[in-house]
C-alpha cells in the first residue's frame, strides 16, 4: 500500500533525513515516533503529498488520502457541518440531502450529532478534534495520515481519541501512518512503530517487540533516558 525508497527532504540545504525506507501493508496502522523537530510531520506531508522528496520515491496504493493535521485546520468561519460538507462537495462531489446525511452519520461516529451549527471555537479541544478526524474519514480514503492526533488532550480525552482512531480504521479497513510522541497512544493505535532520529528511520517492530528492544536509540528514546546516543554531543 505505501513504499518509501531511498527518501531525503532537505531545506535550505540542510537534510531533515536520507535514505529512508519503509514498507506499509494493507490495512496496516503504522506510528512513527522521534525527537521534536525531527523532522515526523515533514516525513508525513511527504507522504501525502504536500511535500515533494529531494531524493527517492514513494508509491502509495491509492490516491485517495484523508489527513488530520496536528492543528486540526479546521474551517473557523464554518459550522461543524459545514466542514464536513465542504470535502464532500469539493473531493466526492456530493451535495444536497445526500451529503447531509453522510454528514450526520459521521458526526455520529465521532460523537458529535447536535453540534453541528456551532462553530469550531464553539466547542471543546476533544471535540475539535474528532470533528477532524470525521473530516479526514468523511472521503472515505483507503490510507489515512494524523499528525499528533492526541497532542494537547487530557489522558482520558487522549485515550478515547485513540481508540476512536483504532476503530474506525478497522472498520474503514484503511491504511494508517500516525506521528505521536505520547507513547502510550503509540502502543495502543499501533501494529508496529518506527523511530525517527538523526535523520534516520529505525523499524521497532510491534509495541512488544519495541518495549523489548536493545537498540540504544530506541532504548533511549521510549524510556526517557538523559544519557545517549540521541543527546550525544548535546549540552
Amino acid at each position: 500500500m505505501i513504499l518509501m525508497e531511498n527518501i531525503g527532504k532537505q531545506f535550505e540545504g540542510s537534510w531533515i533525513f536520507r535514505n529512508l525506507w519503509l514498507q506499509v501493508a494493507p490495512q496496516e496502522s503504522v506510528v512513527l515516533i522521534g525527537p521534536s523537530g525531527g523532522g515526523k510531520s515533514v516525513l508525513l506531508k511527504t507522504i501525502a503529498g504536500l511535500l515533494n522528496p529531494d531524493e527517492g520515491k514513494i508509491q502509495l496504493g491509492s490516491k485517495n488520502i484523508g489527513m488530520l493535521f496536528q492543528k486540526n485546520a479546521l474551517f473557523d468561519s464554518f459550522t461543524v457541518e459545514e466542514n464536513l460538507l465542504f470535502p464532500l462537495r469539493e473531493i466526492k462531489k456530493i451535495i444536497g440531502a445526500e451529503a447531509k446525511k453522510i454528514a450526520s452519520r459521521f458526526l455520529a461516529s465521532v460523537g458529535l450529532l447536535g453540534t453541528e451549527k456551532l462553530f469550531p471555537d464553539e466547542i471543546s479541544g476533544g471535540m475539535q478534534k474528532r470533528l477532524g478526524i470525521a473530516r479526514a474519514l468523511i472521503v472515505e480514503p483507503e490510507i489515512i495520515l494524523y499528525d499528533e492526533p492526541t497532542a494537547g488532550l487530557d489522558p482520558i480525552t487522549s485515550k478515547m481519541i485513540a481508540d476512536l482512531i483504532k476503530t474506525l480504521r478497522i472498520e474503514g479497513r484503511s491504511t494508517l501512518i500516525a506521528v505521536t510522541n505520547d507513547m502510550q497512544r503509540a502502543y495502543q493505535i499501533a501494529d508496529r512503530v518506527c523511530l525517527l532520529a538523526q535523520g534516520h528511520l529505525l523499524d521497532g517492530g510491534t509495541p512488544a517487540d519495541l518495549q523489548a528492544s536493545q537498540i540504544a536509540e530506541i532504548r533511549q528514546f521510549i524510556y526517557g533516558f538523559k544519557n545517549g546516543p540521541l543527546t550525544q554531543g548535546l549540552a
